[in-house]
Order: structure tokens, then sequence, then C-alpha cells
């Protein structure tokens, strides 16, 4: 699995981590394919967000703690410091966060409610909430898609307005210029992404990615 939080990817990009694990790209190609179904849809994003939780939790600190196995006492190792939050992109990011909680049950999820104006591309907000002492916890910010990179950027923005300063994005798909707006805008924030793609399209649609993850995750399309 190629994993670089504090480095560079494959292609050299510092600051981006390509997840190349075989499962999180078998199940990423499934969903790829338009006949695959709502329900079938909505099942492979649970399970890839359990894998790409996985990678983006790798690095945090751990503290000794003394336990009593059935057996004997020892040390074991638990998460130090406040427990995370997850911050979902909605619509689309809540098909990841479920899977995400699974991982980690005692993280708190914040909810920053975006949509791309098709005229201009650019994010309008209508939905912020965000757990009181937000500023005191790593916010990892979850969307299937970094199409433009507006809304990632949008998302990161306001974040950092509360002043959350330990922040991570993870997404499913990347665009080339997805990456490189959000990396310019915000280059203290470590992305993974299980693909980064050729381009954007006119429309601003990650080619080839996998269609509008929203509508196929909600069966709206």
């Amino acid at each position: 699995m190629s994993t670089h939080p504090t480095g560079s990817d494959q292609s050299g990009t510092d600051g981006i981590t390509t997840v190349d694990h075989p499962l999180v790209q078998h199940k990423l190609t499934l969903m790829r394919k338009t006949d695959t179904s709502t329900a079938q849809f909505r099942r492979l994003l649970h399970e890839i967000s359990i894998l790409l939780c996985y990678e983006v939790t790798r690095d945090l600190p751990l503290e000794p703690v003394a336990i009593e196995t059935p057996v004997e006492a020892t040390t074991g190792q638990q998460l130090k410091g406040r427990k995370l939050v997850f911050v979902p992109i909605l619509r689309a990011g809540l098909g990841l966060v479920e899977g995400m909680l699974e991982m980690v049950p005692g993280a708190r999820v914040a909810h920053i409610g975006l949509y791309r104006d098709p005229a201009t591309l650019q994010p309008v907000e209508y939905y912020f909430r965000a757990p009181e002492d937000v500023a005191e916890r790593l916010c990892i910010v979850i969307d299937p898609m970094l199409a433009t990179g507006n809304t990632a950027v949008a998302a990161i923005d306001r974040l950092k307005a509360r002043g959350v300063t330990q922040l991570r994005f993870v997404c499913l798909v990347a665009s080339p210029e997805g990456l490189e707006r959000l990396r310019a805008c915000h280059p203290d924030v470590p992305i993974w992404t299980a693909a980064v793609d050729r381009r954007l399209n006119d429309h601003g649609y990650i080619l080839p990615g996998l269609g509008d993850a929203g509508d196929r995750l909600f069966g709206t399309r």
C-alpha cells in the first residue's frame, strides 16, 4: 500500500497520499461501472470508507495505558488526546462517514452543506454545524470527489475560520486540477485519495470519474 502522509505520492506531489491497496482499487473499479446499482454503489462506498479511514489515521498519536488481561496486568496503547472530528461535505460525504465511524466510534461529526453552482462552478454554503470545541480537535474533511477543488477549499476555509488548525482531506477520486487548487489554497492540509484521474471536462466533472457520487449514492441520477 502506498502511503506518504508527510512526503509524496508516486508522482512526487508533496502532501498527497494515493491509497493503492488492491481492495481499494478493486472496489473503486466496481463503483465506476455504469451498471453498478444504487445498492451496490452504497455498499462499496461504505466498504472503501473503512479502508480509507485506516490509512488517514495510521499516524495518530498513542499513549500507554495500564490494563488487565484475563491472565495478567500489562501496558497497552490507546489514542492520545481529544477524539477527532469527521467532517462530511453534504451530501455525498455522508456515504463515507458511516464506515469511518465504525472504525472510530468515539469520533465527533461536523456537517458542512455545500453545493456547486452549475453556472459558475463555485460553492454555495447552505448548512454548517460543528462541535463547540472543534478548534481543539483534528478534523478530517470527507468528500468522495475532488473535482474543481472549490468545494473542498470552501469547507476548509470555513473550518479554519472556526479556529481549526489540524486538518486532513480524504476523497475517493481526485482530478489534477482539484489537487492543484486545494494544495495552492491550503498547502498545510494533507490529502488522501484512492485515484488521481485524467482531467475535468467542460462541466467540471472528473474524467473518467464515476459520475455524480451524490446522485449514485441516493438513487437520484
